[in-house]
């Protein structure tokens, strides 16, 4: 899709410093383990969509990382995630990229066709968002840059999609959701998608 583009949101894959919720009860090196099972999963579905599309590291750009044409590699930077965020889509829209959807790498529910969809609703609205089960989102898009999005919300905390929803409605911005998700942070999600999530892509 021309003018189109996908950030991928992604923490470097370091021990002890993902999935801590998760590792509180299973130990760091599970937690790594599940994390980078989760990385290895969003980066099939993304493969599967003719679109740009933009891995923002956490702290640095590693060897291993994605391969392929439509691949590009940043850095994310700001003071907390919503800093972050908004950098990240003001970088790409400077770009003349017109139409721009952030991801996690979290939610092992979410499909390309979702993705693609996402993307066809910015034809008409000016934002579209994934809600998630934990009270965030895991995915945001937008066909123009749209700051408030990002200001004085909650993060990591249930309130993040309820506020975020609260701001595009008071903006009065015409906006589509997609179905509710769940992502993976806490044990109990693990054993909830676990057994589905490692069948078919282990």
């Amino acid at each position: 899709m021309k003018n189109s583009a996908l950030i991928i949101f992604q923490k470097n894959a370091e021990l002890g410093k993902v999935k801590t919720r998760l590792a509180k009860d299973l130990g760091d090196q599970e937690a790594l383990a599940i994390y980078e099972k989760l990385c290895d999963f969003t980066h099939q579905v993304c493969s599967q969509l003719n679109v740009e599309k933009y891995v923002y590291y956490s702290s640095f750009v590693p060897d291993n990382k994605p391969q392929g044409p439509t691949y590009r590699m940043r850095l994310q930077s700001g003071e907390n995630l919503g800093d972050r965020m908004l950098n990240a889509f003001e970088d790409l829209f400077q770009s003349n990229f017109q139409k721009l959807i952030i991801i996690g790498t979290d939610c092992p529910e979410i499909s390309a066709e979702l993705i693609q969809k996402a993307f066809d609703q910015l034809d008409s609205k000016d934002v579209v968002i994934g809600p998630a089960e934990d009270g965030g989102y895991y995915l945001l898009g937008m066909n123009k840059l749209i700051p408030s999005l990002f200001k004085g919300i909650s993060w990591s905390s249930e309130m993040v999609f309820d506020q975020t929803k609260s701001i595009i409605e008071a903006k009065k911005l015409t906006y589509y959701l997609l179905p509710m998700l769940s992502d993976i942070d806490r044990l109990e999600d693990w054993e909830k998608m676990k057994s589905l999530f490692t069948s078919t892509y282990e």
